[in-house]
């Protein structure tokens, strides 16, 4: 094949990172387009591919029967040539504490558009960094999702965090035609405040003083709040907090994970604090939301519309990328680092 017929994505264009590999590894899926990356992950410290990267490669390959020239390690170029999706049972495997939530965001809508059922197990890091914990997938990504009918269920069967990973993810998916139209461009109107703390292989004290913090926290908001404690079995220390905000219309996640040396108070203010300014922002999704929906709203056809606390350069960039391949235009409304609002639409 000549150039020509490739559609070619530059993967130093806006923020460089892993979210254009994924978003276009995802879309040449869904529309069979022959796709070539270069410059992949161009503006990261360690550019090319990295473990869970090349696992997402895999894994669109794996339903599709792609040809693909480039996937290894540390490579910044590749080729990738989809033939049809098919439903089935994958299983797929991060050699790393690599992020499994960062796969799902690659393989789940080509299966969501294939014609069967789908059933995947990811393994590897859960509840890594720079990534959204596998709780924000199942309590804020999917139900968001569920009201234009893409329908699944998830569940965690071992925790993994950094540096060994080994946890995994397990998903059914059924087959679906998606419908409806995404408008939530009202103030958010918080309802309540549900989480959890948890830990890893280190003393009670530590996720007990996460949650006492969080509840004086909320305690001084006028905030009510149902945070649990959690111990559960991984191969190496970690501990999470993690609050979901349910609104009136929607919901929102904040995350915060502790490292050695860092406070299990901090932890609590970092996730609490994320809360705090999402709901001063009165947006209806939070900034992490806005920029994984976008592909769902590209594949279901009519108007979206969308506040968010944040746009971010990965949102503008993510709209860059989609316009590539599909016929539709993002409007946005906002600076970087602002509260804005996000229209997709179908051109022509």
């Amino acid at each position: 094949m000549s150039e020509r017929d490739y559609t070619v994505i530059d993967g130093s264009y806006g923020e460089g990172g892993g979210q254009i590999l994924r978003t276009s590894l995802s879309l040449a899926t869904i529309t069979g387009r022959p796709l070539k990356l270069v410059n992949i992950r161009g503006k990261r410290k360690k550019p090319g591919l990295r473990p869970q990267h090349l696992t997402g490669v895999q894994a669109c390959a794996a339903v599709s029967g792609a040809k693909v020239a480039g996937a290894k390690l540390g490579k910044q170029e590749l080729t990738f040539r989809p033939e049809k999706i098919s439903a089935g049972s994958y299983r797929f495997h991060i050699p790393t504490a690599g992020a499994a939530t960062l796969v799902l965001q690659a393989i789940l809508p080509p299966l969501w558009k294939a014609k069967a059922a789908s059933s995947l197990v990811v393994g590897g890091g859960t509840h890594v960094p720079w990534s959204p914990p596998f709780n924000y997938f199942a309590e804020v990504f999917l139900p968001i999702l569920d009201r234009l009918g893409f329908k699944g269920e998830i569940h965690i069967s071992r925790w993994g965090w950094y540096p060994k990973g080994g946890g995994e993810i397990k998903t059914s998916l059924r087959s679906c035609k998606p419908s409806g139209s995404i408008v939530l461009d009202r103030p958010f109107k918080l309802k309540r405040v549900t989480g959890i703390s948890a830990s890893s292989r280190l003393p009670e004290h530590i996720r007990v003083r996460q949650r006492r913090q969080l509840l004086r926290r909320f305690e001084k908001a006028g905030i009510e709040a149902e945070i649990g404690l959690m111990d559960v079995p991984a191969l190496n220390p970690g501990s999470l907090v993690f609050l979901c905000a349910q609104g009136k219309e929607s919901v929102a996640g904040f995350s915060s994970l502790g490292v050695r040396g860092k406070r299990a108070e901090r932890v609590a203010d970092e996730a609490a604090n994320s809360l705090f300014l999402f709901l001063d922002s009165e947006a209806a999704l939070d900034h992490y939301l806005a920029d994984q929906i976008l592909i769902y709203l590209t594949i279901t056809p009519g108007e979206h519309r969308f506040t968010t606390s944040k746009i971010t350069q990965h949102l503008l960039t993510n709209t860059w990328v989609i316009e590539k391949f599909l016929p539709v235009r993002f409007e946005v409304e906002g600076g970087i680092g602002e509260a804005g609002m996000v229209v997709k639409r179908d051109a022509g």
